[in-house]
């Protein structure tokens, strides 16, 4: 089965992620510096939101751009993925909302959390539907950095609890990790 499809509604999804999250931004009561003051912790989670969407996106394009084709075990993983990814506007607003209060920063990594797995749980489809001698399944290998990326969430969820600062700082830890799209995939795509 083609992937086409696949990847343009994917690419709608994702888009329509950013709009939600765009359209949750408040405009300032007032016209001077000072308005902004209260906004800034919305207008820092909104940049760290879409930080990670479009680094779901960056990297789902690299996965899919090395992918043979898809089956409806693919279909279902990223769908699955689409979901967890789905709830991060919302997430995002009403840790915003709340001034980092530690239930919404623990949820906000328990949405990173589920959303990594999904995505792994993806690229293993993809592996499975072309093979794990295929040139996916070979950039790919044992994916430390995608390991090391969920160790990291599970040390923050907790330490939400303790110091908001510590877990928002772990979440930033990670999407500067995968800022940089999968240089595995991109020396495989490269041969």
């Amino acid at each position: 089965m083609g992937k086409a499809r696949l990847e343009a509604f994917s690419d709608g999804v994702i888009a329509i992620i950013i709009t939600i999250m765009v359209l949750e931004l408040k405009v300032p009561d007032g016209k001077d510096w000072a308005a902004l003051r209260p906004l800034i912790p919305h207008l820092l989670n909104y940049v760290l939101s879409f930080i990670y969407v479009g680094i779901y996106w960056n990297n789902h394009h690299h996965l899919l751009h090395a992918a043979k084709s898809v089956n409806g075990k693919v279909l279902w993983a990223n769908l699955h993925m689409l979901f967890w990814l789905s709830l991060i506007p919302f997430i995002t607003d009403w840790m915003g909302e709340n001034e980092l209060a530690p239930l919404p920063v623990a949820l906000y990594g328990a949405v990173l959390l589920l959303t990594g797995c999904a995505y792994v749980l993806l690229s293993r489809a993809l592996i499975d539907c072309d093979g794990k001698d295929s040139a996916l399944g070979r950039a790919v290998g044992k994916d430390r950095k995608g390991m090391t990326s969920q160790l990291l969430y599970l040390a923050a969820i907790p330490l939400a609890f303790v110091n908001e600062r510590v877990a928002l700082a772990l979440y930033v830890l990670v999407a500067l990790l995968w800022f940089v799209p999968d240089r595995r995939i991109e020396r495989m795509l490269a041969k």
